[in-house]
């Protein structure tokens, strides 16, 4: 049964195709999950080979009025969005009305020279070299989107565009409005007419504090051993634009499977890492991060907005997907997904010991780590219990000892934090993630 089907129907469909051991396998991880996260309200959809085969809403929407969360809560989805905004992109590309290498200078009134050499490719591919964001935003101030773009216009570029990848909301802000002058249509109509009527995905609409939608979840976070009301955005981002559900987005994960909304050349492009200048890729394509998880090819994004996270990711190979949408500032949905797509392929999370480690050696990792960047990674210890923060303001987080030089935490326990000593005798710490350097800092005291 496909998800053009009634959702009911997609629910009699999980309840008899589910072994209840694995149901209850996975709510039990998801509820643990939950608890040590403080995250009040969950809802998640897993699929396999283009089918619903779990579809289920944990804890409360909405705290003050004890209501439960289920698959037709509609959360805000923060960046997960910015797949929409590629999407609408490569419509109109399909359309013969925009290219990959169209300069944005051609849609952009006053564009500074700097972005001369900027194209629609750098924008999808965040290496633009603009400002993550446009210091004119104001999350409480309605404003066009032209309006909060022009505000960067001042700001010198990070790097040239193409040499290095950055994260940057300011360039999916330009890529709506590029989609608003080149269709003639507001951006949402535009989305709405061509991807999310066509797939039915009928809660799936802007982000609105006005109007009435129904099974809305309010949003929190933990703080001082409570839940807390999260602040709200009145301002509508392009980067991160939409309310939605797991029902919604289950129905856009079978559509991707197919050429309903975007042809296979388009969708193999949005797929595909970003080469930089100097030749490397970096694995990030179009609105999607593209890598492995333990040799699993992943196709994924998260999304966060005050009091609320998301995650995509798609194992295409396995041809399984899990959608997790959380509200609550402490929920780490990228965990929360690869957690239960373990369930279904095993190996994907490594499953760690804690080991005893003599205290004298634990206090000789304590101190202060210099990245390349500049930025400082603090190791502390308090009581028996090594901490790190990265920058000033990072959460701490527990590093577990798995040997004498070999650490993880809780919240990703893919990444091995290791202490080591270079030729020299200079202390070092290292992250990684598989094969992969995610951290390299110096000690500096």
């Amino acid at each position: 049964m496909h998800l053009t089907r009634n959702p009911i129907c997609v629910l009699v469909l999980f309840l008899l195709s589910v072994t209840a051991a694995r149901a209850d396998k996975v709510d039990d991880y998801v509820r643990s999950e939950m608890n040590r996260q403080h995250v009040p309200g969950v809802s998640i959809v897993v699929l396999r080979n283009e089918k619903v085969i779990k579809l289920k809403g944990y804890g409360l929407a909405n705290i003050e009025l004890n209501v439960p969360a289920s698959p037709e809560t509609i959360y805000k989805i923060g960046s997960l969005s910015k797949q929409f905004i590629a999407t609408g992109i490569m419509l109109l590309i399909e359309d013969g009305k925009l290219s990959l290498d169209d300069h944005v200078s051609q849609f952009l009134e006053g564009t500074p020279d700097s972005w001369k050499p900027i194209t629609i490719r750098h924008l999808l591919t965040h290496t633009s070299g603009i400002v993550r964001e446009a210091p004119g935003f104001d999350p409480l101030k309605i404003q066009s989107d032209v309006d909060v773009i022009k505000t960067a216009y001042p700001l010198p570029l990070r790097f040239a565009p193409g040499d290095k990848w950055e994260y940057c909301n300011v360039g999916y802000f330009t890529l709506a409005e590029i989609i608003h002058k080149v269709s003639g249509k507001p951006w949402p109509d535009f989305l709405n007419e061509r991807v999310f009527a066509p797939l039915s995905m009928s809660a799936t609409r802007t982000t609105t504090m006005t109007d009435l939608v129904p099974n809305r979840a309010n949003g929190y976070y933990w703080e001082n051993g409570k839940q807390q009301n999260s602040s709200i955005y009145f301002a509508l981002r392009p980067s991160g634009a939409f309310l939605s559900n797991v029902i919604d987005l289950a129905r856009w994960d079978a559509a991707l499977y197919t050429d309903k909304i975007l042809k296979k050349s388009s969708r193999d492009q949005v797929w595909t890492a970003v080469k930089l200048n100097n030749g490397t890729t970096y694995p990030y394509g179009f609105g999607w991060s593209v890598d492995t998880v333990a040799g699993h090819r992943q196709f994924h994004h998260g999304g966060s907005l005050p009091g609320f996270r998301s995650e995509i990711t798609r194992f295409v190979d396995n041809k399984l997907t899990v959608v997790v949408l959380a509200n609550s500032d402490n929920a780490n949905a990228g965990l929360f997904a690869l957690g239960v797509a373990d369930f279904y392929i095993p190996g994907l999370i490594p499953h760690r010991v804690v080991t005893k480690v003599d205290p004298k050696i634990i206090d000789g990792h304590v101190g202060q780590y210099q990245t390349e960047s500049s930025s400082v990674v603090t190791i502390t210890r308090e009581g028996g219990k090594l901490l790190i923060q990265q920058g000033t303001d990072g959460e701490k987080r527990e590093l577990l000892p798995e040997s004498l030089t070999n650490f993880f935490t809780r919240e990703n326990p893919r990444v091995t934090f290791i202490f080591m000593k270079d030729q020299t005798g200079q202390e070092f710490l290292v992250g990684k993630l598989e094969a992969t350097d995610t951290l390299r800092a110096k000690k500096i005291k």
